[in-house]
């Protein structure tokens, strides 16, 4: 049992540091012996990057985080928040033991690179995903249990779509293309490394309506080492620099080039009963209130924008614009 101090020395130790002469955040890991100063090193966990090296993750995964937090809200059609909470090492021994199970870890490769990583999403989190993704308020209810096989399916296209932020978040540094692997629940059937190998744990605190939990992603130091030089703040800085300087004009061009947007024709209208509908039968025909030779209506999404006429092409149905419609400010 250490020493019980009196209140005279609680007394003697509170006027020192009100006074400034004692530095309560010394390094217990340092000592000072013949003027050199001494670090203790544990052997049992070495760290394998610098405090400048963790830094530059931490900023690649604050990208990230705003990414996801873009992404999610698309997806599920509600507020979400989300905040990178620390990058540090651990043995990947105190990652297993830091996460619940049953929970959904997410095993990926990004190759080049060699190994695998985790992406462990808290139930809290997957099933309000899920709940949302099937119409829910996004409520977690069933987070003890193991996801069923159509509930994996629809976290393996959300988790996918993730990695993808992946690929974009270490673009600066290094071209990776992410690729899940494996969903599992229990942590002691995706052992990636072993347990005492280094790793790195990316933790973000994300906030989908009212629910809140954690997502982890686990990097083996081992599979990050070969761009290990790059981790470095002052290469991050200079690539984001040229990076924001790229003529992105092309690149944005292809994406609107590219954009599908629905296109529907109305030959004309007419309205019947629903007695009629139901005695509808093959070979029945329906006026309409258009003559054959009249143009068609063409409709972008539900705006009325052009007048053109029917036809085919080959085996296809066509129509040839004949006329803009200039309805509407734009």
């Amino acid at each position: 049992m250490g020493e019980i101090l009196s209140q005279k020395d609680i007394d003697s130790l509170l006027s020192a540091i009100q006074a400034g002469n004692l530095n309560v955040d010394a390094n217990k890991s340092e000592v000072k012996k013949d003027d050199r100063i001494i670090k203790n090193y544990d052997f049992r966990r070495p760290n394998k990057f610098s405090k400048d090296q963790l830094n530059t993750i931490e900023f690649i995964y604050e990208d990230f985080s705003r990414s996801l937090k873009t992404l999610l809200s698309g997806l599920l059609r509600i507020r979400v928040e989300t905040k990178l909470d620390f990058v540090s090492e651990f043995t990947y021994d105190e990652f297993v033991q830091t996460i619940p199970n049953p929970t959904i870890l997410n095993v990926f490769s990004l190759p080049p690179l060699d190994g695998k990583g985790i992406l462990e999403i808290n139930p809290t989190i997957a099933f309000s995903i899920i709940d949302r993704l099937f119409g829910g308020p996004g409520f977690s209810t069933n987070v003890g249990r193991a996801l069923t096989e159509i509930e994996k399916n629809v976290i393996q296209r959300v988790v996918e779509k993730i990695l993808v932020l992946f690929k974009e978040a270490w673009s600066i540094c290094f071209e990776i293309n992410p690729t899940l692997e494996v969903i599992e629940n229990n942590p002691q059937f995706a052992q990636v490394v072993s347990l005492q190998e280094m790793v790195i744990v990316i933790t973000i605190h994300i906030t989908i309506g009212e629910v809140e939990d954690l997502i982890n992603i686990c990097l083996p130091c081992l599979m990050l080492e070969p761009m290990a030089n790059k981790l470095n703040t002052k290469f991050w800085f200079a690539s984001a620099s040229a990076s924001s300087k790229k003529d992105h004009s092309k690149y944005l061009q292809q994406v609107v080039d590219g954009t599908e947007i629905p296109l529907s024709v109305v030959l004309g209208n007419n309205s019947i009963t629903i007695k009629e509908l139901l005695e509808l039968q093959k070979g029945d025909v329906i006026p309409l209130d258009k003559k054959k030779d009249k143009d068609a209506e063409v409709f972008i999404d539900s705006e009325l924008r052009f007048y053109g006429q029917i036809g085919k092409i080959g085996n296809n149905l066509a129509i040839r614009i004949n006329k803009t419609c200039h309805e509407g400010s734009d």
